[in-house]
Parts: C-alpha cells; structure tokens; sequence
C-alpha cells in the first residue's frame, strides 16, 4: 500500500513548505474566503485568484499539471450537482437560447459560473495546502489556531483510516480477482453487495483495535511533532497576502 497518495508532495523542499502551517492556514483560508464572497461577476478578481495560486505553486515547485489534473477530478461531480441551474432563470428574465425545447437562461449560466469557479478555487487552495504542509504538522496547526478539538481528531483519523480502508479494498480484490470473479456487475451484484459489507465490518473493528492500541500507548486526543514550530519574520511576511487579499476583495471584487 502507498502511505502517501495524498499528500506525496508536502516533503519538498521550498520556502513555502518551509513556512509555519499556521501562516499558511490562515491565508488559504482567507483566499477560500474572499473568492466565496465574490459576486458571479467579477472576472477580473477570479482571475487574479488563479494568477496568485499559479504564483505560488512554482514558488512551492509543485508540478502545475499535477495540480490543475486533482481539480479537474471533481469538474464532473459539480457538473452533475449542477445540471440543472442554466435552465433556471429569475422571474420576467428573457431566455438566452434554447434547444430540444428546454431554454437556457442568462441568470442560471451565470450562476453556474459561480459555482464552477469558486468551487475551484476553493479546492486549488485546499490542494496547494496540504500538497505543502505535512499531515501531523497540520493537524498541529489547527489545534494551535483553537480549532474545535472534535473537528481536529475526526480530521487526524479520518486521515490514517483512509489507508486501512484502500488497504483493505485491495486486499478483498486480490481474493475476488483470484477466485475468477467474472467482473459484471449486474449479474454480480449479490458478491458486491456481500464485500461492501464485509469491508464496513472489517475496517469498523480494526479501527477500534488501533485506536485502543493508542490509548495505550497514551494517545490523549493530540498531535505530537518532532520538531517544534515556530513563528518568524519569513510567516509575517507571508501573512501579507491576507491584507492584500481583502485589498482585492474590495476594489476589484
């Protein structure tokens, strides 16, 4: 099993992974922010928003077509959540074009922009963060900002027990592999159905038997790092985009 699918590129060597992890959550969070709050119609600052993220992944010397390739992988979840806003349109609104008898409205495109450009962004600076910062160094961030401690735990074990359950979910295909498993679903739905719920009974008491395995080894709810954060002159000065963000948000927005 690969213990870094997710997160393989956070142990490069930048002046951006450099940084403390409690500098760069608060400003991809302020971009996550300020591209949310923007109108639909401000191009220009969406644009500068791409432009700005694009900076910092050469200067983080992530490779940007692996970047670009993760955001395009969820293009088809919003298209499919979002089939049906360009035939929505606001009362007394004239139709844009139509087709097959359905018409699109100016409005529902517009709102479907929204959704696609910020749900990209939003998931850019997502990627770019934990592409930079280390998990446990992370979750150590976001205990040191007060982020609720509920949130934080579910976070680390949602993390670690995504590798038992890929983990599992190779090792009950390699058994159905090995014992000629024909591979159509519909006629071997009845086998699916039997390993979804094989692997749900499986991953649930192996969780439990690693977590009591923590608690004695006395795992008390928090991260613990090696080498200790700190916060300098290079986090200051990186804490600039948040004020420079607002700027945008403002003026341009």
């Amino acid at each position: 099993m690969k213990h870094a699918f997710l997160d393989h590129h956070s142990r490069i060597d930048s002046p951006i992974h450099r940084l403390d992890a409690r500098a760069k959550i608060i400003v991809f969070f302020a971009f996550i922010l300020v591209g949310v709050s923007s109108p639909p119609s401000s191009f220009s600052l969406f644009a500068l928003l791409a432009a700005c993220l694009v900076v910092m992944t050469l200067v983080a010397r992530l490779p940007l077509g692996h970047m670009v390739k993760k955001v395009v992988i969820i293009l088809p979840f919003l298209f499919f959540v979002a089939l049906s806003i360009p035939f929505m349109k606001r009362e007394g609104e004239g139709n844009s074009f139509g087709f097959w008898g359905l018409s699109v409205s100016r409005s529902g495109l517009l709102i479907l922009w929204n959704v696609l450009v910020k749900a990209s962004l939003g998931v850019f600076s997502t990627i770019l963060l934990y592409s930079t910062t280390t998990f446990p160094k992370l979750v150590k961030g976001m205990e040191e900002l007060r982020l609720p401690r509920i949130f934080t735990v579910l976070f680390s074990f949602m993390y670690r027990y995504s590798f038992i359950l890929v983990d599992e979910v190779q090792r009950m295909k390699r058994a159905r592999d090995s014992r000629c498993f024909g591979g159509a679903w519909l006629w071997q739905a009845k086998a699916i159905g039997h390993m979804v719920g094989t692997l749900f009974v499986r991953s649930f008491h192996r969780g439990e038997r690693i977590y009591l395995a923590m608690l004695s080894r006395g795992y008390n709810g928090t991260m613990h790092v090696m080498t200790p954060e700190r916060f300098g002159k290079e986090e200051g000065i990186f804490l600039l985009w948040v004020p420079l963000l607002l700027f945008l948000r403002i003026t341009v927005g």
